[in-house]
């Protein structure tokens, strides 16, 4: 194992060792600073994100973002093993966060180091998340639009080192159809109820006019219902829960006028701002990444992607199907891969834009 591995292995056993779930992740902020600051990194914190800029920032280049969240989610009763007891079995390392998403984390964080103070034809701008699996208001959100101009991004998640060029955003719409109680003996009334059944139906075979070449069709699920206070009484009202995957043929915003424009219901969005990201199959990331040895795909879960206003390709150590599972873990030959790629994906960008 490489000496660069070496310490991202103990750092993420460190990691794994600090509870950092979203919206308290304090000490695991306090340890990786120090952990920065050891190396000679100058930190400037946000809350609890941490930002990191490579030795000879220049306004005028390029800025490419290695970013990655340092929370996890709690976790699940099922678990066999004491979560925050970082523990190496057969090539594997346990603990929660060590596959979402430590492995990623720590990788970027050794990548950084390692050309922090190399003359790149592009800025490195390390951003170390909280708040992700929450969305939280105080994580990448709150500084994002506050740093200098980014213009893309490499996004650590678990996906077996490929990389995801696009993953749709998401849109909760909590709608309700309102009707006229009545008795149900006499047929009285408008039956809040059929109204939503109507609208759930037409939700069902609504075909938008515009497709992503990339994402495909919008995806509408209609998942959660409640109607009625009695049996002999016809509901006036009926609220149901419509989640929507969204695609980048439609704003968030757009897609909610679609809706409102389609169904009887009072629709109203829970928020629109988790995007659909799509980056250009021949951005200079992509074509980098792909150079590594890496494969394109679309990715079926969000992240903090869904934020950024600029390209951006998400790629990662460990497997997603890992995530928010009992048990997780990470394999250390997955973390050695890790920094193996991430550092053939900076050295072909730095080719693509010396050409």
């Amino acid at each position: 194992m490489e000496f660069a591995t070496q310490q991202a292995v103990e750092l993420l056993m460190q990691l794994i060792a600090t509870p950092s779930h979203s919206r308290d992740e304090g000490a695991a902020a306090d340890l990786l600073a120090q952990h920065l600051e050891k190396e000679g990194v100058t930190i400037e914190r946000i809350h609890n994100n941490l930002l990191a800029r490579s030795t000879h920032f220049d306004p005028s280049k390029p800025t490419l973002l290695l970013n990655s969240h340092l929370d996890t989610v709690r976790p699940v009763a099922s678990y066999t093993r004491d979560p925050y007891t970082p523990t190496i079995e057969n090539g594997a390392l346990y603990g929660l966060g060590s596959n979402d998403a430590g492995a990623s984390l720590v990788t970027l964080i050794a990548t950084f180091l390692h050309f922090r103070k190399e003359a790149l034809p592009f800025n490195l701008l390390l951003g170390i998340s909280a708040e992700e699996e929450c969305s939280g208001e105080k994580g990448l959100r709150a500084w994002v639009d506050r740093v200098e101009r980014i213009d893309m991004a490499l996004v650590g998640e678990p996906t077996s080192m490929q990389a995801a060029i696009a993953e749709r955003g998401l849109v909760v719409l909590d709608c309700v159809a309102h009707g006229r109680s009545g008795h149900a003996a006499r047929g009285e009334g408008v039956n809040a109820l059929y109204i939503a059944l109507d609208d759930i139906q037409t939700l069902r075979t609504l075909r938008p006019e515009r497709t992503s070449a990339t994402l495909g069709e919008l995806r509408l699920t209609t998942t959660m219902i409640h109607c009625g206070t009695q049996h002999n009484v016809v509901p006036d009202r009926c609220e149901f829960v419509v989640d929507i995957r969204t695609t980048d043929a439609y704003t968030n915003e757009e897609t909610v006028e679609l809706i409102r424009a389609a169904i009887q219901s009072e629709v109203t969005p829970r928020s629109t701002r988790i995007r659909a990201s799509v980056i250009d199959a021949e951005h200079p990331l992509v074509r980098a990444a792909v150079a590594a040895g890496a494969k394109t795909f679309v990715s079926p879960t969000t992240s903090d992607r869904t934020l950024m206003p600029f390209p951006a390709l998400k790629i990662g150590p460990g497997e997603s199907s890992r995530s928010h599972t009992a048990d997780e873990y990470i394999l250390l030959e997955e973390i050695e891969q890790g920094i193996n790629t991430y550092r053939k994906i900076i050295e072909n960008l730095a080719a693509e834009y010396g050409n």
